[in-house]
C-alpha cells in the first residue's frame, strides 16, 4: 500500500502539506529562517509517534473492554547535535484517567502497540531508542 503527501512552499521557509485532503502548515524558528508560521518537522515526527501508538491502546483497551475516562500522551525526544540531526531518544508517558483501570491490561496494550503495532515506533526506532512509562489517574 502506497501512501502519498504533497508539499508546496508557502514562504521563507513554510511548507503547505496536504496529507488525505487535510492541510498543515510547517516552519522553522526565525533563527533559521522561517516565520515560526507552524510546528517544526521533527516534532511532527513526536505528534506521529504518539498518534499512532495512542490509535494502538485506546483500540485494543476497547476491545479488552477496558473503560477509561481520558487518555493523553505525552512524547519528548532528544535531537543529536551533530548532523543529520535526529531523535536518539524519544520518550513517551501514557497518562490514563479511570476508576479501577487494571494495569496489567493497560501495560499489555501499551507493550502490543510498542512491540508489534505501531510502524511509526517501529521506524523510529531504527534511529532512536524509544522507552515509555504508564500513569494511572483515578
Amino acid at each position: 500500500m502506497a501512501e502519498s503527501v504533497n508539499i508546496r512552499l508557502k514562504g521563507e521557509m513554510a511548507f503547505d502539506i496536504e496529507i488525505d485532503g487535510h492541510h498543515l502548515m510547517i516552519d522553522s524558528a526565525p533563527e533559521f529562517g522561517g516565520e515560526n508560521r507552524g510546528p517544526k518537522p521533527k516534532n511532527l515526527m513526536l505528534a506521529s509517534i504518539g498518534g499512532c501508538t495512542g490509535m494502538d491502546v485506546v483500540s485494543m483497551l476497547r476491545k479488552m473492554r477496558v473503560p477509561f475516562d481520558d487518555l493523553r500522551i505525552e512524547v519528548s525526544g532528544n535531537i543529536t547535535e551533530e548532523h543529520p540531526r535526529h531523535f536518539d531518544t524519544i520518550h513517551i508517558i501514557y497518562i490514563i484517567k479511570g476508576l479501577n483501570i487494571p494495569r496489567d491490561k493497560v501495560e499489555t496494550a501499551v507493550n502490543l502497540s510498542q512491540e508489534k503495532y505501531c510502524g511509526v515506533t517501529y521506524s523510529l526506532r531504527q534511529s532512536a531508542s524509544i522507552t515509555h512509562e504508564i500513569i494511572i489517574e483515578e
